[in-house]
């Protein structure tokens, strides 16, 4: 019986503890409370420095970009110049585009085109469109974007516009003949073309190819348009022409013409060179025979006449010369 009324007392002892003490769940409940607590007091304390940063922080300028620094466009043709711009706060910034050259020139200003562009362009944003381009348009632009209500107000960029031109027709220079074994250049060139032509010559309307080898009877350089002939053959003889091109628009060609490679006369030359030495001969004899007949004596008197086959102007007498045969 003792034993049985001392276990009875311990259990009720246990279920008295039992009752005393929280359960497991409380206690977890109670921890995270205190932890998301704590969680809250720390944000409270840091919301402030976090604010205080980012009123701290620097602020973003404004930027201004172009998706082509340089535009290449052929002539006659529209040309985009493209300015893209980033503001911080003022959402509708002052936009200006200006040319430089000698004098920086306003293209667009106050919201309008001025100069030789007003009626010939047109803006989206801040990009800008010229209308039908000429070489009076190729140089470098400037876009300028001024925003007062940002911290940083003024940015710019720069945009480089190359006007292409294709190959007009070129001058040739070929001459009509020559003789065997002189040195013939024949030049063609195009001083319009942007960007420079490069040329390939022509002859009986087949190209003559650039030699390459150094005994080659001519030479083209093609950056030049010169044809050179180094000893020209009658083999040479034939219909010459000229091609200009720059990769811009067709190709031009000058009109054909024709050259002729003609011998040597020996036979012409000797001659020539004897006519003139006997001319001389003669006429240096017959003015030491005057002198010496006092044909240029002060004085003298006569019908005259000229010879003109002599150096000069040789003035003699009809009688001195009557006189001379006379002898």
């Amino acid at each position: 019986m003792p034993d049985e009324l001392s276990g009875s007392c311990e259990q009720v002892n246990n279920k008295a503890e039992a009752r005393d003490l929280p359960p497991r769940s409380f206690l977890r409940r109670r921890d995270s409370r205190q932890s998301l607590g704590t969680i809250m007091m720390g944000t409270s304390l840091y919301l402030p420095v976090v604010i205080l940063l980012m009123q701290c922080s620097p602020s973003v300028p404004v930027t201004v970009t172009t998706n082509r620094h340089k535009v290449e466009v052929e002539e006659h043709k529209d040309a985009v110049l493209s300015c893209i711009f980033y503001t911080e706060k003022d959402q509708q910034p002052r936009i200006e585009w200006k040319k430089k050259g000698k004098d920086v020139s306003f293209v667009f200003f106050g919201g309008k085109f001025r100069g030789p562009f007003e009626g010939r362009a047109t803006i989206e944003g801040a990009t800008v469109t010229l209308k039908k381009v000429t070489q009076e348009d190729a140089g470098e632009y400037r876009c300028e974007i001024s925003a007062p209500k940002d911290s940083v107000n003024l940015g710019e960029t720069n945009v480089t516009l190359k006007v292409l031109v294709p190959p007009q027709t070129p001058l040739c220079e070929i001459p009509s003949s020559a003789v065997t074994g002189s040195v013939v250049q024949l030049s063609c060139r195009d001083q319009h073309s942007i960007p420079p032509a490069t040329y390939s010559w022509y002859k009986d309307n087949q190209p003559m190819n650039p030699p390459r080898h150094a005994n080659a009877t001519y030479l083209i350089n093609s950056r030049t348009g010169v044809l050179e002939f180094k000893s020209v053959a009658k083999e040479d003889t034939g219909r010459y022409s000229c091609l200009a091109s720059n990769g811009v628009g067709l190709p031009k060609m000058c009109e054909a013409k024709h050259m002729t490679i003609e011998d040597v006369n020996i036979t012409a030359i000797v001659a020539t060179v004897l006519g003139v030495f006997l001319a001389v001969l003669i006429c240096g004899c017959g003015g030491f025979l005057l002198q010496r007949n006092g044909f240029f004596s002060p004085g003298h008197r006569g019908r005259s006449f000229w010879i003109s086959q002599c150096h000069g102007a040789a003035h003699i007498s009809s009688q001195t010369l009557h006189r001379a045969e006379d002898m």
